[in-house]
């Protein structure tokens, strides 16, 4: 028996080559996996002897040779497959080991040249992989050094792997270069400008109960890279199996966490939030974030984005939510929370960083891609449009409810006060339906307090244009100070001379945040 060992990713590579030969295997290598296995004292066969052929062209020709991929295609159970290979001289080979050239760390690399990833496209080992992965029920192929000791086992349990092995053997090393030509195609288009095509890589993290629905199958997926603020790197340190609006839900709330710097915490039911808030620390943000809706937060979703510590875990004990997320807990945190057997607790990496990655919707027959809505300008106030000039306190409001009216399902509209989230209004089909909403939440919250809403002093914010000045007479009623929106409306000067009237501060950021 013999195997043919050609690989970049070297992990285990001896041990495994050292078990073949004691079970009796002759090993032919090629380049540094060679001299690796020479230099560890194994006995290898260089694959020149085989073919009777040197390495040419900077080893860029080496395996491609009737020797080789004859000795890995000929079927064993054809008398006329058999005949041919004698009459040229060809032993079988019943083991490939090879995996590729590293294509996705040259391409990362900082500066990379294009001559540099093309001399990491690997020609050779794909061709290696196929021959043997077609000719499965006869020779094994080994192209992840996970798969190791399967191999090693079935061998010394009966001479040779199982055919059932061979063929998941088989469609490993198809999904390995299959993998590795998207990551090449992707690259080399991108050079020739060429975008009629998309690839998409992704593995299974999990396989879910269900989807939406019990009645859904689902999964979930995560991408090759690492990205921040995921789900799919997040370590899950407690409670139940993450279910699929489980992940809907978690993913919307660390969107919106990625917008602050300050100790902030927001609470989230249905893609929405229903109370955020910045804090002097954490515990301080959760308290006001609580305290913008405890009816809503009951069975919801908490994203801080500061270590959880002894003071916030107990705050956080008697609500009912779902998960809970944060950069860290401590232990003490842990201690307490944990207590709760189903109450999810997920460490997530909060890592910022200014990557713009592509968000992808699935349509029937299709794909939507587009850019993550990453940006959010600060607001100035240079951008005031109105008589009336916001203030220190109102400036402070205003980036705030900006940051999370991004965040809320268009139709949108958010008030806030000191900080906090007063009332949300999403998702209505016109704006002044949410504006209602959202300004009823804030007078049924002061009302509660036995405060006058009107004296408050709100902010509101929309996440689209007014396309009449009824949200700004409904935001007056309700003694709003101060509103944020993009403007762009051809009926924008009625808005301001209504906000003029009433002695309301407004500002156009000039960019809207619709999130269907």
């Amino acid at each position: 028996m013999r195997a043919l060992f050609s690989v970049s990713d070297k992990t285990g590579v001896v041990e495994f080559a050292s078990q073949l030969i004691s079970l009796g295997w002759e090993i032919i290598a090629t380049g540094g996996t060679m001299k690796m296995l020479q230099d560890a004292g194994l006995k290898v066969i260089n694959i020149s002897e085989v073919t009777g052929f040197p390495e040419i062209c900077d080893g860029r020709v080496k395996t491609l040779h009737p020797k080789v991929h004859g000795a890995l295609l000929g079927r064993r159970d054809l008398e006329s497959h058999r005949r041919q290979l004698k009459e040229n001289g060809i032993e079988y080979i019943d083991m490939v080991c090879v995996n590729l050239y590293p294509f996705r760390q040259t391409i990362a690399k900082p500066g990379v040249t294009m001559e540099e990833a093309v001399e990491n496209i690997d020609i050779g080992g794909p061709s290696m992989l196929r021959s043997a992965a077609k000719n499965w029920k006869d020779v094994t192929v080994v192209c992840c050094p996970e798969d190791y000791a399967t191999v090693l086992d079935e061998i010394k349990a009966g001479g040779n792997t199982t055919p059932e092995t061979r063929l998941k053997l088989s469609a490993k090393a198809y999904t390995h270069t299959a993998e590795y030509d998207i990551m090449i195609a992707t690259y080399m288009r991108a050079q020739a400008g060429l975008n009629e095509k998309l690839f998409l890589e992704y593995d299974l993290r999990q396989s879910l109960r269900y989807g939406e629905n019990p009645h859904q199958e689902a999964k979930f997926y995560a991408s090759a890279g690492k990205v921040s603020y995921s789900l799919a790197t997040a370590e899950q340190l407690n409670g139940k199996e993450l279910s699929y609006n489980n992940i809907q839900d978690a993913n919307a709330a660390l969107n919106i966490v990625r917008e602050f710097d300050e100790p902030f915490c927001v609470g989230l039911k249905h893609m929405n939030p229903c109370g955020a808030a910045i804090g002097k620390d954490v515990t301080e943000a959760w308290q006001k974030a609580f305290e913008a809706d405890k009816v809503s937060i009951f069975g919801g979703i908490v994203a801080v984005n500061r270590e959880i510590g002894k003071d916030a875990a107990l705050l956080m004990k008697p609500v009912f939510l779902e998960i809970i997320m944060a950069p860290s807990f401590t232990d003490e945190a842990l201690e307490i929370l944990c207590a709760k057997k189903n109450l999810r607790l997920l460490k997530v990496d909060m890592t910022k960083d200014n990557e713009v990655h592509k968000q992808y919707v699935s349509m029937n027959g299709g794909l939507l891609v587009q850019d993550q809505d990453l940006t959010t300008r600060t607001v100035v106030p240079e951008m005031c449009v109105t008589e009336t000039r916001p203030d220190e306190d109102l400036m402070a409001d205003l980036n705030f409810a900006w940051r999370i009216v991004k965040h809320v399902k268009s139709n949108a509209i958010v008030v806030v006060k000191d900080g906090m989230t007063r009332g949300v209004g999403a998702g209505q089909m016109n704006r002044i339906g949410s504006a209602e909403i959202a300004l009823k939440e804030a007078e049924a919250a002061y009302g509660e307090m036995g405060q006058d809403v009107r004296k408050a002093g709100l902010v509101m914010a929309s996440d689209g244009f007014f396309p009449f000045d009824d949200c700004v007479s409904l935001a007056a009623e309700y003694g709003v100070k101060a509103i944020v929106q993009p403007g762009g409306s051809i009926r924008d000067n009625d808005s301001i001379a209504k906000a003029n009237e009433n002695h309301i501060s407004m500002l156009f950021t000039g960019m809207r945040h619709f999130k269907h």
